[in-house]
């Protein structure tokens, strides 16, 4: 099949555009910058010239990439949905996997929260064969910015302050296992119309993916309850004294949602099988940033 993939000079596509090229698929990607273009020659697609921001130049780039499908792993957060459904549209374009993410069930007022959502109608409104997947919290890699940060961190600190019980549930899911179910979600006929939700085999208590983590790392750490509000503002007050923060106060505060999901659908569909989270984060480990 002629695949067109958006996003795929980014950290998941890495993973992606050469298991669509492995599965025989012929593989166009979408670049804006002289940068994306090398990265997704280097990956083994054909880089095709083209800017989200710029709906004449993502018209002119899905018609010329001569496409039947399009993978979509660019974010649907920053308001694109409708010019990337509506170029696949009239680019003749029949089927679409689009990458979406399980925060839409967030109770938090995100911001990007109702973008994604509208995101999902447009998608489901649209004329597209389309598939939805969701995934939790990705990881696996130097370049994931969720688990390497943690393991950085243990490297030098032997105590790690776990906003409020540590208590919340969480469930992982390597960005390996995320790649093969997007690729399995284009494969198999049976998906179309579907969102499935793709998390690590089972949830964990924060605490116990600290633990876990530094378990991998082979080091003993004390775990430091902070009290969730306090550590909510203090976060807040950085912000906005900080250039570029590196961690966010609204990520502190997911941290007190459980974002536990049902995977049985993806086992069913895809033939998903996650890896356990230890084993996934004893992996990444032997990486290097």
């Amino acid at each position: 099949m002629r695949v067109l993939v958006t996003g795929g000079s980014g950290f998941l596509g890495a993973h992606v555009l050469p298991l669509l090229i492995k599965r025989d698929h012929e593989v166009t990607a979408l670049a804006r910058s002289s940068d994306a273009v090398k990265r997704v020659g280097r990956l083994g697609a054909v880089p095709i010239v083209g800017d989200l921001d710029d709906p004449m130049s993502l018209d002119s780039a899905f018609t010329a990439s001569g496409a039947e499908a399009l993978v979509n792993l660019a974010s649907l957060g920053f308001g694109h949905a409708d010019a990337i459904v509506s170029a696949a549209e009239d680019a003749g374009l029949k089927r679409a996997v689009f990458v979406s993410t399980t925060a839409i069930f967030t109770a938090l007022d995100a911001r990007s929260r109702s973008v994604r959502m509208a995101a999902e109608a447009s998608i489901k409104d649209s004329l597209l064969e389309w598939t939805i997947v969701r995934p939790t919290m990705i990881y696996g890699t130097p370049a994931d910015r969720n688990m390497w940060r943690l393991l950085r961190f243990l490297r030098w600190c032997p105590v790690v302050p776990i906003p409020g019980t540590g208590a919340r549930l969480q469930q992982p899911v390597h960005v390996d296992d995320l790649a093969g179910a997007i690729v399995s979600a284009l494969d198999v006929p049976t998906t179309v119309g579907r969102a499935y939700d793709i998390a690590g085999p089972e949830p964990l208590m924060f605490r116990e993916v600290v633990q876990q983590a530094s378990a991998a790392a082979g080091r003993r750490v004390v775990l430091l309850p902070v009290p969730l509000r306090p550590a909510i503002v203090t976060l807040r007050l950085y912000e906005r004294a900080a250039r570029r923060p590196r961690l966010k106060a609204e990520q502190v505060e997911r941290l007190a949602e459980d974002k536990a999901f049902d995977i049985e659908a993806a086992r069913t569909d895809l033939g998903y099988r996650p890896r356990a989270f230890a084993d996934g984060i004893r992996a990444e480990l032997t990486m290097r940033s």
